[in-house]
């Protein structure tokens, strides 16, 4: 969460404008800025919410992301997080890809990178943008306050882009934008100012469940209900140990996050390919060779993922997830590679590469 941003003195205050008033040039600024979708909405948020939340956290569903447990009520209504917090302005940023994220799928000897990870990280070209349109209106409205968020505060931020009008909540527990697709980053100011809000966005999944029979390892325990437990993302990024055995096969070479669910949505036939240069993604990190990544050592691996979303796993996590897409590769020629990290100094990399190895001298010809 960044601080407070505080008025500028010495500037004499613009003229009074309505709530209407104030939100259009404030949409007009950041679309200026780079921003795709632009929404407002009052700084709090229904019972359904803090509802859902509970229900996930007394299930277990979050796994070994406790941060989500404890800060739960400021996640679940704005003001409990910033009291003076009037009204949310939910911007988004398209990251929408050229091709179909799926095709990697089929090339078992290469690694299959979730879209968002293929270039820099999003937080950083976000809240860059986010911090130029919070000095842009706290010159233009001296007695205002605000601050910034883009996913690294307990902040709900797919339920206030749905109330600004950006999007709504699919089956899949994501933002489904009818503009953008499944396709958009997100990030969010809170300010002193009363501005109009835009109207909430009405469901539009209908009876299309295309997004839950698409998940490999069966992560949905219904509509709207994910269990992070079992969803590839939350395996290859957030989960520490060794990934538990009945899941590796179904990940198949997804080495970092997955992006099943939100490719198969029909709603991105209106989605637009990004021209943002930080999130076209580089030709190294689509669809590389699995061989030359298990080779990475840590300091290869941090020269390779230096601004990438990716590094913050480590070269361990990485390597682990690498290892787990050779074995379930088929591929005999990468059996080598595999046995070569059974000696590795972290005890997730050895696992991994012993798991791979038994893997693929079991399904050798």
């Amino acid at each position: 969460m960044a601080g407070g941003e505080k008025p500028r003195p010495g500037k004499a205050p613009p003229p009074a404008l309505t709530p209407e008033g104030m939100a259009a040039e404030i949409r007009a600024q950041a679309l200026e800025l780079g921003f795709h979708a632009v929404g407002f909405a009052p700084a709090h948020l229904g019972p359904e919410v803090r509802e859902r939340l509970n229900a996930f956290l007394a299930a277990g569903m979050q796994g070994e992301m406790d941060w989500l447990a404890d800060r739960a009520e400021q996640r679940a209504h704005p003001q409990a997080l910033w009291p003076e917090a009037v009204s949310v302005i939910a911007l988004g940023m398209n990251y929408g890809p050229e091709e179909d994220p799926l095709g990697v799928l089929d090339q078992r000897d290469r690694a299959a990178i979730s879209v968002y990870a293929r270039n820099k990280d999003y937080h950083d070209i976000v809240k860059k943008r986010l911090k130029a349109l919070a000095r842009w209106m706290v010159d233009r409205w001296r007695d205002s306050t605000l601050k910034v968020f883009v996913d690294t505060a307990p902040v709900a931020e797919k339920p206030l882009a749905q109330a600004a009008g950006l999007g709504w909540q699919g089956k899949h527990s994501n933002l489904v934008s009818r503009e953008f697709g499944s396709w958009l980053f997100l990030g969010e100011i809170y300010t002193t100012l009363p501005l109009a809000s835009s109207g909430a966005e009405r469901d539009h999944c209908g009876r299309c469940t295309r997004c839950l029979t698409a998940c490999p390892t069966q992560a949905f325990t219904g509509p709207y209900r994910l269990d992070a437990r079992r969803c590839i993302s939350y395996l290859t990024i957030e989960h520490k140990g060794p990934i538990p055995e009945e899941f590796r096969a179904a990940m198949g070479n997804r080495i970092y996050g997955c992006d099943d669910c939100l490719a198969v949505c029909p709603w991105n036939k209106f989605a637009h390919i990004t021209q943002e240069p930080g999130l076209i993604p580089r030709e190294d990190l689509t669809a590389p060779r699995l061989a030359e990544l298990a080779g990475l050592d840590d300091a290869a691996f941090r020269a390779l993922f230096s601004g990438s979303p990716i590094k913050r796993i480590g070269r361990d996590r990485f390597v682990r997830n690498v290892l787990i897409a050779i074995g379930n590769s088929g591929e005999a020629g990468l059996r080598p590679v595999a046995e070569a990290l059974r000696g590795d100094a972290s005890p997730v990399v050895a696992e991994a590469a012993a798991w791979a190895t038994r893997r693929l001298t079991a399904t050798a010809p």
